[in-house]
């Protein structure tokens, strides 16, 4: 005997059931889908004005979407940003100690952005930022192979040898680091300058890697993510990249939605 099943008015309507709201919200810049599956737990997200409870909500056209009862327009075009981060200052949005961030010192004007991966509170140099938390996302997948290239100061003495060999790949203190690219570019006293590029980086993997070769970092400016370069950019500069240049960087970004009128 078979049990009766009677379907959802959702499964048996063949209108579209619209967008997840985590991956609304990731385009329209608020956060990284895992940080909006975070603010639903939180109750900080309402759609039509009930609470949020499960991330698997769509969201329909000219749904109204609150987060921390403010409304969120639908996606814009997506647009990214190159920005030289100076030492100091965090990349995330909330810090509980209160510390200045990243997002406390863009220019007035600019839309809700989210940064493409990190660089931590020491580190400088070039971060992307996207108003698309899916562009930031697939940015960051190390399937892209994208090279990112640092410039590396090191107080130590620097095996070169040693160095060469983290092509193949390193270990330390049980994590295992994947393939990078190390030349020594000067020296002077027990100060060292190297070139460090890589394609998958873990949390603070040069730092952490540099100290399994006996070697402390001073200082770390990334000079480059994938085709994007920090070039003459000065300290808290930010400067767009053009639509043009994203689109041949990236061929199927999807095309740009009109933003909602109310």
């Amino acid at each position: 005997m078979t049990e009766d099943f009677t379907p959802t008015p959702e499964e048996t309507s063949d209108a579209p059931r619209g967008e997840r709201i985590a991956k609304f919200l990731a385009r329209a810049g608020v956060a990284s889908r895992r940080d909006v599956e975070r603010m639903i737990e939180d109750n900080r997200i309402k759609l039509g004005g009930q609470p949020v409870t499960h991330p698997a909500t769509f969201v329909q056209p000219g749904d109204i979407v609150l987060v921390d009862g403010k409304p969120v327009d639908n996606p814009e075009r997506t647009r990214l940003w190159r920005y030289h981060k100076p030492d100091g200052l965090l990349t995330t949005h909330r810090d509980p100690q209160e510390r200045k961030t990243v997002f406390d010192s863009l220019p007035e004007g600019m839309p809700r952005v989210i940064s493409v991966g990190r660089l931590d509170i020491n580190s400088e140099g070039l971060l992307l930022l996207t108003n698309d938390g899916e562009l930031a996302r697939r940015l960051e997948l190390p399937g892209n192979a994208w090279v990112r290239r640092y410039r590396v100061r090191v107080f130590g003495v620097v095996d070169e040898k040693r160095l060469a060999s983290l092509v193949n790949g390193f270990e330390y203190e049980g994590v295992k680091y994947g393939s990078i690219e190390a030349e020594l570019d000067s020296k002077k006293g027990d100060n060292s300058w190297l070139t460090v590029s890589l394609r998958e980086g873990k949390n603070r993997e040069i730092r952490r890697v540099m100290q399994g070769l006996n070697l402390h970092v001073s200082r770390l400016i990334r000079l480059s993510y994938g085709p994007f370069q920090l070039g003459s950019l000065k300290a808290r500069e930010l400067e767009e990249v053009n639509g043009k240049t994203l689109r041949e960087q990236i061929p199927d970004l999807p095309a740009p939605t009109r933003k909602r009128t109310r």
